[in-house]
């Protein structure tokens, strides 16, 4: 779905107000005169009680204040700047806040903590962000942020145009030549993203991007991976797509699959490679069905995946940090572990402890830190963090040098129909384990490129 058909002008406000609840009331005015049936008094209330139980800071001066409301449109969102800053306490004390981002959900919307998912990883582009509270008018802060949430895509130069399609040509010989079943384009090769996908026919066109967006206005039916990657590895990226895409139903066992990609920004394509799932996934995927399992969803996945990536890069404190996670098959898994601490997620809603919800990802990286497992439900709702994996002996068959966390990540696959996830707290090397079999997603030291 576009985000942008949800951002009416009238709800894109300069802000006049110092503190955050007289900044709120100013944009619960601007919903509220054409939705005359919601409660303002109610509403402020409802948005003061969630910041007060848990902050919706996103970082770089932006905060994204949300609930759900018994409304009949599925979102309402208001939008408010404010160049002088206003208070407030962020992750490490007082922060200025610069952008408010208001959203109202329907109770019934089930796109929820997606669309949440959506707008939080928009404001995670710092040039996105600063093009925005330094917009000379009124008028120039509403055209970013509508263009921003709707993909346009700059103007590319003559040259960079003539690559690109030359670099379509090609992909379209080898796709047809190797008989590919998709073509993979890596969007964030472009500003925007990829605005005006090429027509190859029958052959099924998908986009991988590492920005929660729907990043192609014009192809609406394209189907859109969203893979996190902090490197020039797009093979990485590539890998981790292929796997979701695998879950998704998107690819099967026996395609191939023609990848186009180019750096980051770059507006210009330069590389195509084929992929052969069969090839490249035959030690996960050999005669076990699904290298997911059906009780875990892809999008809790791609989520644990993108965490684990941010973790390896960032590290905790200037740290390396090692983490285990088990997701699928809760039930089964629950009965072979035992806590090594208190369960810091207990007692929590489920919704307010899913995986799925990007105000989690600060959480889930501060019990990072914790000895032992997070063990999360295959719909992406946290169960425990700091778990001892406690299972029968197995043959263990993994490369001299792996650890306990990768023995136990290792036996837990096997045990359980579960998908586990490893960071190695040595080498940053994120792995992935499958009915006892290891698959390395993001390898550090590995030259870029594909």
């Amino acid at each position: 779905m576009q985000l942008d058909r949800y951002i009416a002008e009238d709800r894109i406000l300069d802000l006049k107000g110092r503190d955050l609840k007289s900044v709120l009331v100013e944009m619960l005015d601007a919903v509220c005169e054409k939705k005359p049936k919601l409660s303002k008094r109610s509403l402020l209330k409802e948005l003061i009680n969630r910041e007060n139980a848990m902050t919706t800071y996103l970082g770089r001066g932006v905060i994204l204040p949300h609930i759900r409301v018994n409304m009949r449109s599925r979102f309402i969102f208001a939008v408010g700047r404010s160049k002088n800053g206003i208070e407030y306490d962020g992750f490490s004390g007082p922060e200025k806040v610069h952008l408010v981002f208001v959203l109202l959900a329907s109770e019934k919307e089930r796109n929820y903590l997606q669309v949440l998912a959506s707008i939080a990883r928009a404001f995670r582009d710092e040039s996105f962000v600063e093009r925005l509270v330094s917009a000379p008018s009124h008028e120039v802060f509403r055209e970013y942020l509508l263009a921003g949430f709707s993909g346009v895509q700059s103007e590319l130069s003559a040259q960079q145009t003539k690559i690109n399609k030359l670099i379509f040509l090609q992909t379209a010989r080898l796709a047809k030549g190797a008989e590919a079943s998709s073509i993979l384009f890596f969007a964030d090769t472009m500003i925007g993203g990829v605005e005006e996908i090429p027509d190859f026919g029958e052959t099924p066109t998908v986009l991988i991007s590492s920005k929660l967006l729907d990043l192609h206005a014009t192809s609406s039916t394209v189907p859109t991976l969203h893979i996190q990657a902090f490197s020039s590895k797009r093979f990485s990226q590539l890998r981790s797509a292929a796997l979701i895409g695998l879950g998704r139903g998107l690819f099967k066992f026996n395609d191939k699959i023609c990848c186009v990609g180019g750096i980051a920004d770059s507006n210009q394509f330069d590389s195509v490679v084929l992929i052969d799932i069969k090839q490249e996934f035959r030690s996960v995927l050999t005669n076990k069905g699904s290298v997911l399992p059906s009780n875990v969803k892809p999008e809790v996945i791609e989520r644990v995946i993108a965490i684990a990536t941010e973790l390896t890069v960032e590290g905790r404190e200037g740290k390396k940090i090692g983490a285990l996670f088990v997701i699928g098959d809760s039930g089964k898994v629950e009965a072979l572990t035992k806590p090594l601490v208190l369960n810091p997620f207990y007692g929590y809603k489920p919704e307010d402890r899913n995986i799925l919800n990007p105000f989690m990802d600060e959480t889930v990286k501060e019990f990072s830190s914790i000895d032992g497992a997070f063990i999360i439900k295959g719909d992406g709702v946290i169960v425990s963090a700091g778990s001892l994996i406690n299972v029968p002996d197995y043959d263990h068959k993994l490369p001299s040098g792996l650890g306990a966390r990768h023995a136990a990540a290792f036996a837990i696959s096997l045990a359980t129909q579960c998908v586990s996830i490893v960071i190695s707290s040595s080498s940053g090397q994120v792995t992935l384990f499958r009915n006892g079999v290891m698959l390395p997603l993001i390898e550090k030291g590995v030259s870029g490129g594909f």
